[in-house]
């Protein structure tokens, strides 16, 4: 069985959890902590980052994106890119500014100050870390909700990765309570549909020890 390093909220390991799913690829997970730096798991993947995806034949695949890039290669059958070149542009595009802008923008301090260092024993949540975080999540929601009113899913007609990396990295900052969904009918519609999907199930049912999520983060119709 292959196996995934991961962290439960990390959204960048929800991606890949998503995608395995949504590929229908049987795997077994192992939670990894980041800022312990293993030698075992250093090996695998120097950056100590996760996830890091294990094949069965031994193969160590490091970062969402080449375990994303990786699963479209390896298991094409079910394709999270699109089939057009311009459709996987558009895909990649969105992908590339979820993991890149909208991570250093919105959820590194949103995420990374109420979870992150409350995980890893390194301080209290920095007040001005966290109001730069809800600034940024409104224009990157508008955004968000923006393409979920124009388009059947994110990148175009089909569910893809641009879908489950948004899913990720929401759900991540839903479970700490910090999206306002009132404001964003379109984004919260599209949001209620990946709650739905089998996938997702599994994403809702993470939990981290001493921290509570609001009451509609496992709620389907919330």
């Amino acid at each position: 069985m292959r196996l995934l390093y991961h962290l439960p909220l990390s959204p960048y390991s929800r991606k890949v959890r998503l995608a395995l799913a949504e590929k229908r690829l049987g795997f077994e997970m192992r939670v990894e902590k980041p800022w312990e730096r293993r030698p075992e798991y250093l090996e695998l993947n120097p950056s100590g980052s996760v996830p890091t995806l294990v094949e069965e034949n031994g193969l160590a695949i490091p970062d969402s994106s080449v375990i994303c890039e990786y699963l479209e290669e390896a298991y094409p059958d079910t394709p999270l890119l699109g089939h057009t070149l311009a459709e996987r542009v558009e895909v990649r595009r969105l992908v590339a500014w979820l993991d890149g802008k909208f991570s250093q923008e919105v959820t590194r301090y949103l995420y990374g100050e109420k979870i992150i260092k409350r995980l890893s024993g390194t301080g209290h949540p920095d007040a001005s870390a966290l109001r730069v975080g809800f600034i940024n999540l409104k224009s990157h929601l508008s955004y968000i909700g923006y393409l979920a009113e124009t388009r059947k899913w994110l990148a175009g007609n089909a569910l893809s990765l641009a879908d489950l990396a948004a899913a990720g990295h929401l759900a991540t900052l839903d479970f700490c309570g910090d999206v306002d969904w009132a404001g964003v009918p379109a984004a919260r519609e599209w949001y209620a549909r990946m709650k739905s999907r089998p996938s997702f199930r599994p994403i809702l049912a993470d939990r981290v020890p001493g921290v509570i999520p609001p009451a509609h983060y496992a709620d389907l119709d919330f």
